[in-house]
């Protein structure tokens, strides 16, 4: 990797041009001091171009990381090609920002994060919405003690797909695609960021009503290590204005609406997100004393954005990485909890699962 002091302006390279690729591209060509300087997909088509200067088009990225030697390198590539292009990134000794989440499977993540300790190598994961000034801003809340301790938490993700979304992209119909790990991963992740790690899970899911392979609902109970408990519920086949994409503002594309999708309620007070709505008792907290709602002022940027910063802070050695690939990991042990409970019925504990699974691949690792 270079050192810090040769770098001046940013090379990055983008593999995997969707729509979330695309949404990469557009952010660094916000970002004074990041340029692009290439782009990875073998479906481009010979006449489309890419409307970033500068930037070279490649098939593959091998070709790419030989022949354009970026600084960084953005995976924004179908999940199950995460861990082995993020290893071929970090044998070139190219910093990664892999897209949510790490990886399609929870083993081959663990066995991931294992196996990179040491090699000194910055990997990010790309959980946006921690970039978003309206978690920043309820992080801190959270921080200054404005609710006291966290007691609850309740988080919605309910929006309706329509059919050809799936028709368009049929492995959206596949098992693995449903809400939970497609969305819901989004809003586990914010919630672990604001309330704390999950130590137990219970979850229920039902089958598609549209006859795919994967759910189209589902719910969870989480039990935090710090006692708090939360509900959380997904479903991409109901209407209602309960989303972070319809709430937060943050992509312009979806309609927007004047809810939340999480209330956080505390000893001293509850917060609702993204509108940023802080309800605290006029007194002492006493339910038949008058309560009052505080709308917090909180400046918008893009999320996107944001995190390409955070990335080239990171490749210069001047800032840590916001989501790093434990916190990544993390949540997608969650997530699998989440399938575990819902497909078993049983109550699924992080602490002892995560814990045999790591001895199962140090033991394996050392045969």
């Amino acid at each position: 990797m270079k050192s810090p002091s040769t770098i001046n302006t940013v090379k990055l390279a983008v593999c995997g041009l969707g729509l979330v690729g695309r949404r990469h591209l557009r952010a660094i060509e916000q970002v004074a001091g990041a340029c692009c300087v290439a782009v990875v997909d073998p479906f481009l088509e010979d006449t489309e171009t890419i409307q970033i200067s500068d930037a070279n088009t490649f098939s593959n990225l091998s070709d790419m990381i030989a022949k354009a030697r970026p600084d960084g390198i953005i995976l924004a590539t179908p999940n199950v090609l995460h861990i082995s292009q993020a290893l071929e990134c970090i044998a070139a000794g190219i910093p990664v920002l892999i897209e949510k989440p790490v990886s399609d499977d929870l083993v081959s993540a663990q066995r991931f994060e294992h196996d990179i300790k040491g090699l000194n190598i910055p990997v990010l994961v790309g959980h946006h919405r921690r970039h978003n000034p309206l978690i920043q801003t309820a992080k801190a809340l959270i921080s200054e003690g404005r609710i006291g301790d966290i007691r609850a938490v309740s988080g919605t993700c309910w929006f309706y797909k329509p059919d050809d979304y799936f028709n368009t992209t049929p492995w959206r119909k596949q098992k693995g695609a449903g809400p939970v790990s497609v969305n819901l991963v989004h809003d586990i992740d914010l919630i672990r960021y604001l309330c704390g790690e999950v130590q137990s899970v219970q979850a229920q899911a039902c089958l598609s009503k549209r006859g795919y392979e994967n759910e189209d609902v589902a719910s969870a109970v989480l039990r935090f290590e710090n006692d708090v408990i939360g509900t959380i519920s997904v479903s991409d086949s109901v209407v209602a204005p309960w989303s972070w994409e319809m709430t937060s503002k943050e992509y312009p594309i979806y309609p927007r609406t004047s809810q939340s999708s999480y209330i956080i309620g505390g000893s001293e007070g509850s917060l609702s997100v993204p509108d940023l709505t802080l309800w605290t008792h006029i007194a002492e907290p006493d339910w038949w004393s008058p309560i009052s709602a505080t709308s917090v002022p909180c400046e918008q940027s893009d999320p996107l954005v944001n995190q390409i910063l955070n990335f080239c802070g990171v490749i210069r050695g001047v800032e840590t990485p916001l989501v790093s690939l434990v916190e990544g990991v993390r949540t997608l042990e969650v997530v699998d909890a989440i399938h575990k409970a819902s497909r078993t019925g049983e109550t699924v504990h992080l602490s002892s699962n995560m814990g045999k699974t790591r001895a199962a691949e140090m033991q394996a690792a050392q045969m």
